[in-house]
């Protein structure tokens, strides 16, 4: 079975490609337009078709559009009410009215392919297909309790069900207007950030803040039973004024962040304790934009019923596309294999790099062991960007499209901020050797391939990596392993062995409101025109004219 899905309906408009089960490629149209969550600059751009993603795809698989079986759109007409509760119904018909005539917009973005292959698919549904058919095996099994939460599918905000056997089971939907998605979206409006993208701010700013108004923001954001939420109406100007954007956060902005964080944990706490109730699983897998809130996956993995937690790495809505995917396979009697890793997009073998690099005019050096070149540069507090592999699937850079620094430099949490142009409260993450994580990192499972909890960070390493510590003492882990990265490991050792911390400043390599690098012509665009000091791009360097950063 051959199956390319597709996501365009909010935002993230992505494309992936399953064969036989199996994942091939997936690709969000933003890595490709250069537009940051497929929406900037344009206005209408929520239904924008991933088109660039989908013939990527198509190419990694070597397929024609007449040569797949069916195509997944991860929404469903059928389910959509735009009467309901909490809807806009001039906007919700206009999106109706979109998505009755997907298969045609796809069959002429793709010519040959038959538009009555489309298959819609629930919105909820896909996400849960992206955790469950995703996931790895957990003690020998794939049976899993599944959550999934954002601001908003057809007509609910979050789903509950079970993956047993083979079979996936919808246990309890929560309908609109509740949504901890969309009150997490209003309140990164009321700070004054961006909705659609800018959530992780919040979550950077609950923690310089203390949950001072829990009680008035339980009153409209809280657990209520059988696994749903009552989450509304929360009166925002009456707790805080509103932020205008760009302005700096005061600390009752803070506080107000750690309040809706500290509820919507007892919320997710809620409803997970009553999904363990009624299934006695012993693993949830989570996806949906809530799912990648770092620190309430981490309180749910602490003080959560469940044994293990896994997260899906593009728990956004660009993660549908592959779920989607995934879900009508499994649907049509393939066996869905777990992804193999979030590097699921576009590389450049040696041959095209060096083509590349000699076309773009600028001196390249090919060291004898790149890993090692690196390093000392990392160690003589350069910034590197680092290029290498398959670019990653989801917001995370995991080694792949990263820009890396040195975390026993203080200073480097600043200059990283200002480099990207960040607000100064946010924090940088690290990687680590995955077999040196645990005596540094704690409170959060290990490993962490994908960068989506938040771990303390031991005290007698606090001083040794102040770069990559948190003001509330945590960092977001992403561990590396030889056997999945050998490249970025070898790097690790490498700086280990000059420097005695086995651990590297990761961040994403982009600028704030730009999309990830994903291209050689991005990644020397991004060298020529922010302060990092050397580019290693597959074997080779190159280093910034001018001198360092």
């Amino acid at each position: 079975m051959r199956v390319l899905g597709v996501n365009a309906v909010f935002h993230d408009p992505a494309a992936a490609l399953v064969v036989d089960g199996h994942t091939v490629a997936a690709a969000e149209e933003e890595r490709f337009s250069r537009r940051k969550h497929g929406k900037d600059p344009l206005p209408f751009s929520t239904w924008e078709l991933p088109v660039e993603a989908m013939r990527w795809c198509l190419e990694k698989g070597g397929l024609a559009p007449r040569d797949l079986d069916a195509v997944s759109y991860s929404y469903h007409p059928a389910l959509a009410d735009p009467e309901g509760p909490g809807q806009d119904t001039d906007w919700e018909q206009l999106r109706l009215f979109y998505v009755e005539r997907v298969p045609h917009f796809l069959a002429t973005t793709l010519p040959g392919l038959d538009p009555s292959r489309v298959v819609y698919v629930a919105h909820h549904v896909a996400h849960a297909a992206s955790a469950v058919f995703a996931a790895p095996p957990f003690q020998g099994s794939r049976d899993s309790a599944v959550f999934v939460a954002d601001a908003r599918g057809e007509a609910t905000s979050h789903l509950v069900g079970t993956y047993i056997g083979g079979e996936f089971e919808v246990l309890t939907r929560q309908p609109l207007p509740d949504s901890l998605g969309l009150i997490y979206q209003q309140l990164t409006e009321h700070l004054g950030f961006r909705r659609f993208g800018d959530e992780y701010k919040v979550m950077a700013l609950a923690s310089y803040g203390e949950p001072t108004m829990l009680d008035r923001v339980r009153e409209h954001l809280r657990y209520e039973s059988e696994g749903r939420v009552h989450a509304r109406d929360m009166p925002w100007e009456s707790l805080v004024g509103r932020l205008p954007p760009g302005a700096d956060p005061e600390r009752e902005h803070a506080d107000l962040a750690a309040s809706v964080q500290e509820a919507t944990e007892e919320a997710l706490l809620g409803v997970l304790g009553w999904t363990y109730e009624n299934t006695g699983l012993r693993r949830v897998t989570m996806a949906g934009g809530m799912a990648l809130n770092h620190r309430a996956n981490s309180r749910v993995f602490r003080e959560g019923p469940f044994e293990d937690v896994w997260v899906q790495p593009a728990s956004g809505d660009s993660g549908t596309a592959l779920g989607g995917a995934l879900y009508v396979a499994a649907h049509s009697g393939d066996e869905p294999w777990p992804m193999p890793g979030a590097d699921l997009g576009r590389s450049w073998d040696e041959d095209e790099l060096a083509d590349l690099l000699r076309d773009a005019e600028v001196s390249v050096e090919r060291p004898a062991d790149l890993p090692a070149a690196v390093a000392s540069a990392l160690s003589d507090n350069a910034l590197v960007a680092w290029f290498q592999g398959r670019s990653e699937y989801g917001p995370r850079a995991l080694g792949h499209r990263s820009l890396l620094a040195n975390p026993a430099d203080p200073a480097n949490l600043e200059r990283l901020n200002r480099v990207k142009g960040r607000e100064r409260f946010r924090p940088v993450a690290p990687m680590v050797v995955e077999e040196r994580a645990s005596e540094i990192f704690f409170g959060g499972p290990l490993p962490s391939p994908y960068m989506l909890f938040s771990h303390e960070v031991a005290r007698e390493w606090r001083e040794r990596i102040p770069a990559v510590v948190h003001v509330d003492g945590t960092a977001r882990v992403q561990t590396v392993s030889p056997a999945d990265d050998p490249l970025t490991s070898r790097l690790l050792s490498e700086f280990e062995h000059l420097t005695g911390l086995p651990v590297l400043v990761n961040t994403g390599l982009n600028t704030d409101g730009r999309p990830m690098v994903d291209s050689p012509r991005d990644a020397l665009e991004y060298l020529g025109s922010a302060p990092v000091d050397v580019l290693a791009i597959g074997p080779f360097l190159v280093r910034r004219r001018g001198g360092t950063s």
